[in-house]
């Protein structure tokens, strides 16, 4: 499924001009960040790569490196919004995710209106839409999902237990690998503990 701007242009139609696309990553790891970004491009604007855009779980790593910096480089802004783990224990996941909207949102220098993934109906300042499968269709979403993706990818492979745990490798999420981990060397204080208490996984 390729991506597209009929979203954008739409409200554009509208009268709004600086549109965001937004995305998060890290919801459902056991440990590291919730991390989401948002982005605003200009819908009328073709560059290099554009037409590799996609949902950055169905991209290549190096793949998406490549198409970070581009969009970086090529897009009229760019946020991120960072909720800690400790902050994911004492909110619960849905306000967390809410709360990385937000200050991804409040990171951007000007935004009139915010395309959000997902179903869920967030508190939000501003004019938005929660778009479901949003990465897989809209553009702006898209690429938010890159550059989130590639932004907290480098987050847990810079995390001082990094090495322990292998973080680079798996995220923070629940594969064999890092159960194996946390059985051997136990809970770091970049875990969420909230999620790991009751999973049987853990000795």
């Amino acid at each position: 499924m390729y991506t597209n701007f009929d979203y954008e242009k739409e409200l554009i139609s509208q009268g709004y001009k600086l549109i965001a696309g937004v995305d998060e990553v890290g919801r459902g790891a056991l440990a590291g960040p919730l991390l989401s970004c948002a982005v605003i491009l200009d819908a009328a604007k073709d560059f290099d790569g554009l037409a590799e855009i996609r949902d950055s779980k169905k991209i290549s790593s190096k793949k998406r490196e490549r198409l970070s910096a581009i969009i970086k480089k090529e897009c009229i802004d760019f946020s991120f919004g960072v909720v800690s783990a400790r902050e994911i224990d004492n909110l619960g996941i849905s306000s967390a995710n809410g709360l990385s909207f937000e200050r991804a949102l409040q990171g951007l220098k000007k935004v009139d209106y915010a395309l959000v993934d997902g179903r869920d109906l967030f508190d939000l300042w501003l004019p938005h839409r929660c778009v479901v499968g949003g990465d897989n269709i809209s553009t702006s979403i898209a690429v938010a999902s890159i550059l989130a993706k590639v932004e907290r990818d480098g987050i847990m492979a810079g995390l001082p237990n990094c090495s322990i745990y292998h973080f680079d490798k798996h995220a923070g999420y629940g594969t064999k690998l890092h159960f194996e981990m946390i059985n051997k060397h136990g809970v770091s204080d970049q875990h969420r503990k909230s999620f790991l208490k009751n999973l049987s996984n853990i000795k």
